[in-house]
């Protein structure tokens, strides 16, 4: 069994807040937009660390992650981008992907908005974790953390709280 932190959108800032909510997780996943390699290191330094680049992430950043991220944690197939769409309306740039072979577990971030649906026509959970950071039009700031247990995802946890000026 696995403890997961996912985050998006953190545009170069993460509040202490946060970090307290993701103390206790085994690993921590970023869907994109990261915003600057000085949160890339804290991150990493902070939790083991798997991210995908953002549409705002620099040539540096996209060195670092690749685009997209398909990997397995437990028997979960997880497939993790930055701009996916969402059910119904995945992006056209892995809308193939999707339907061929679609995943257990689909992650996203972009929109700022935290959102999980079961997509029943593709047998897939979605995951979006909304925006972790302080920039951007989203009035929460949001976060989630949930076990991978063999074929199972458990005991989802949501952080949510206002934005406040904060820096990282």
């Amino acid at each position: 069994m696995i403890k997961i932190g996912l985050i998006s959108d953190t545009h170069g800032t993460i509040s202490p807040r946060m970090l307290k909510f993701l103390e206790p997780v085994d690993e921590l996943w970023h869907a994109g937009d990261i915003g600057t390699v000085e949160l890339v290191d804290k991150l990493a330094h902070f939790k083991p660390f798997y991210a995908v680049f953002g549409n705002i992430d620099d040539h540096v950043i996209r060195k670092m992650f690749p685009e997209s991220l398909r990997f397995f944690r437990e028997k979960v197939d997880v497939f993790m981008t930055h701009i996916g769409g969402s059910p119904g309306r995945y992006a056209p740039q892995i809308r193939n992907e999707i339907h061929t072979h679609p995943p257990g577990l689909f992650i996203c971030g972009h929109s700022h908005i935290l959102k999980v649906v079961y997509d029943k026509k593709m047998n897939c959970l979605y995951m979006n974790p909304g925006a972790a950071g302080n920039y951007g039009f989203h009035p929460v700031c949001t976060a989630m953390r949930f076990r991978i247990n063999e074929e199972n995802i458990l005991d989802l946890e949501i952080l949510e709280f206002e934005r406040t000026r904060f820096t990282s």
